[in-house]
């Protein structure tokens, strides 16, 4: 499988696959594709695998596209942001933000990876439940906005205000830590608690989360008449 990923605002990533060759993706996200594309649709893996991806933000049914012949298919990006390509090893699993997945090779197994910890899960903004990528293989993501990498060492960390950790290695932990002074939480405007991310490993972070974007649209909406009726 080769792929390019064209466009910028709203990017998507154009796959040209062998015969034979299988890629999944969730539902909906498929742009378009060659005819000679075969489609089937899967619970990836089982009831267990189908609730475990609804819990995680995506949806219980999974596609499968499969190139008879030479063929080819492209999925976009659904919000403004980038599309990222990462290469999945089993020495080398991710751990991603819900609704990330876009599309991976079928050789790349997308399961749920709980926090651990339970201040993290509560209050750093990721959640409980994310995504897990294992296997091995190459996977596409959706960055909100444009995605910028760190390597952590050993013991390393950086503190991620909520939302805006897209990608981590699996070897990294999270935590969260309390903003510190009464006038930073009151006025600072970045909440009670910033997540901390703890190396070793890779982190990709977003720089437009959805969250932060529908909180900056919320005094453009149109708001509910006060007046009573008569």
């Amino acid at each position: 499988m080769k792929y390019e990923i064209q466009g910028e605002n709203l990017p998507v990533v154009v796959c040209t696959m062998n015969d034979g060759e299988t890629m999944r993706t969730e539902s909906g996200s498929m742009s378009w594709m060659s005819p000679n594309m075969e489609m089937s649709t899967t619970t990836g893996g089982g009831i267990g695998k189908m609730f475990g991806r609804l819990f995680s933000g995506e949806s219980m049914f999974q596609n499968r596209y499969t190139a008879r012949g030479q063929g080819m298919i492209a999925f976009s990006s659904s919000f403004p942001g980038s599309i990222r390509a990462v290469e999945i090893t089993p020495e080398h699993p991710v751990v991603v933000q819900k609704s990330a997945f876009l599309a991976c090779e079928d050789s790349v197994e997308l399961s749920v990876f709980f926090q651990k910890k339970l201040g993290a899960g509560l209050f750093g903004g990721e959640g409980f439940i994310m995504q897990k990528l294992s296997g091995s293989g190459t996977a596409f993501l959706e960055i909100d906005g444009s995605a910028v990498e760190y390597e952590l060492a050993s013991g390393q960390q950086m503190l991620v205000s909520s939302g805006h950790l897209a990608v981590m290695d699996e070897t990294c932990s999270l935590d969260v830590q309390q903003v510190k002074g009464i006038k930073n939480v009151v006025f600072g405007g970045e909440g009670l608690f910033n997540t901390v991310v703890t190396g070793p490993g890779r982190v990709i972070l977003q720089t437009m989360p959805l969250s932060k974007f529908a909180n900056q649209l919320i005094p453009y909406l149109p708001q509910p008449s006060t007046a009573g009726s008569k």
